[in-house]
């Protein structure tokens, strides 16, 4: 593999990256029936801030028409701030030996392929693991959105619904759950154990959960640190989180001398912002860029919806030993 050569893959890579990345997104976003949202959408900053008009359904009262007509309090029409943040990630660098690829007689297509794909996936990784962490924290920050059975009992259709009662009339906006494969696989011995017959054997979608949507992924944060028996569930209205595409991808590929054999690396920077429904990134407490700790931390999120019911959704948390 001559420097030419190299000079054409360092030139292909970021295009056949964001397109696999795109195709990602698309089946993604069905699956999970909109309520982790990943888009190509760009940001711009370190925050996207957002106004909206406070709800005023207060301002609402009662009047005696034979009463004493007397001055009414009056209710000041505000608005609140929603931020999002941008968070920042790297991946590499990756190491290799250009001359492996022309032992191989191996094209540059193919290296330009495999380096896109890996990453595409490890970006798409990342980003919906820190959504889910972020979700958890959020909703898990808010007792009126937190069905926690773990002291007796683990997880099962009795708890989740309780969760989703904690939306009251709303409940029919939750449309995707996202749990574990164990937990998902709980459900599944549960529904088999059922004279009811909650599902359909004959169809290759076995189940289904309180009509919703699932979304089965075993991301560190559905499981409770120090206790992994102890997991959580996470029932999601439609737009509950969405990542933004941070629009400044960079990828560099060098190729150095002073070893045996000719070495290049790959290394790629990169960014994308989130946004949860109801919440907004605590700017002074979170701060800019913020690790892994500190979107993963309920309190940096701050409920800024007047109700629980106008947020990203409920969480169930049980212990799968009881």
């Amino acid at each position: 593999m001559s420097l030419t050569q190299m000079q054409v893959f360092n030139q292909y890579i970021m295009p056949a990256t964001i397109e696999t990345l795109a195709q990602m997104v698309d089946k993604f976003n069905g699956a999970s029936n909109g309520a982790i949202r990943l888009t190509t959408e760009g940001f711009d900053g370190d925050f996207l801030q957002e106004s909206f008009f406070a709800a005023i359904h207060s301002a609402q009262r009662r009047v005696d028409r034979y009463g004493t007509n007397g001055a009414a309090t009056a209710t000041d029409l505000t608005q609140l701030k929603h931020s999002s943040v941008k968070i920042a990630g790297g991946f590499g660098p990756i190491r290799f030996e250009p001359s492996q690829l022309t032992w191989l007689n191996k094209p540059t297509a193919e290296g330009i392929e495999v380096a896109s794909r890996n990453f595409a996936e490890a970006l798409m990784a990342d980003q919906l693991n820190t959504a889910v962490a972020a979700l958890v924290a959020a909703i898990a920050n808010q007792s009126s959105a937190t069905n926690d059975v773990s002291a007796t009992a683990g997880v099962d259709y009795i708890a989740m619904n309780a969760a989703h009662a904690l939306f009251g009339d709303a409940s029919g906006q939750l449309v995707a759950q996202v749990m574990t494969g164990q937990v998902f696989h709980r459900m599944i011995g549960q529904n088999l154990a059922n004279g009811a017959k909650l599902f359909d054997s004959k169809s290759v979608n076995v189940i289904d959960i309180l009509g919703r949507a699932i979304i089965v992924t075993d991301a560190p944060a559905l499981y409770a640190a120090g206790t992994p028996s102890k997991q959580k569930v996470l029932s999601l209205v439609d737009g509950a989180a969405t990542v933004f595409d941070g629009s400044d991808l960079i990828s560099n590929i060098q190729t150095t001398n002073g070893k045996v054999r000719i070495e290049t690396t790959m290394q790629v920077d990169y960014t994308f912002g989130l946004s949860l429904k109801g919440y907004t990134w605590d700017e002074a407490n979170g701060g800019k860029s913020p690790t892994d700790a500190a979107l993963a931390t309920g309190s940096n999120w701050d409920k800024v919806a007047s109700s629980i019911k106008a947020t990203a959704g409920v969480i169930t948390i049980g212990d799968a030993a009881k």
